[in-house]
């Protein structure tokens, strides 16, 4: 969990308009850091199967708000992308079968 302080920087950073609080921009930086901070407490403690748990799910939620963010604005999208440094995906040649092996990969990372 963010603290305040952090969560109002990470909004001001990536608000698209004053008073935004919950665009798909907003709402990424969050989950965004949120994953990091997990991944880095599980470094530390690998057998926090409940923390893994809530990693996933993050995860997830990025990634479906990633999809919906390149599928209505994608030159936006990618600029988010390189804001956050993170992995740009393909999401127009991709099936759920992927998805589900990116899921894997991102528990993979985690468990090493």
């Amino acid at each position: 969990m963010l603290d305040k302080k952090t969560k109002e920087k990470l909004i001001a950073k990536f608000a698209t308009h004053k008073g935004d609080t919950g665009s798909t921009q907003v709402q990424t930086a969050i989950l965004t850091d949120e994953i990091n901070r997990l991944a880095e407490h599980l470094t530390v403690h690998r057998k926090d199967h409940s923390s893994r748990r809530g990693l996933l799910r993050k995860v997830n939620e990025r990634r479906k708000l990633l999809r919906y963010f390149a599928s209505e604005e994608p030159t936006a999208y990618e600029e988010l992308v390189k804001k956050l440094k993170i992995k740009k995906r393909d999401f127009a040649n991709k099936s759920d079968a992927d998805d589900e092996g990116f899921l894997l990969e991102a528990a993979a990372v985690v468990e090493e």
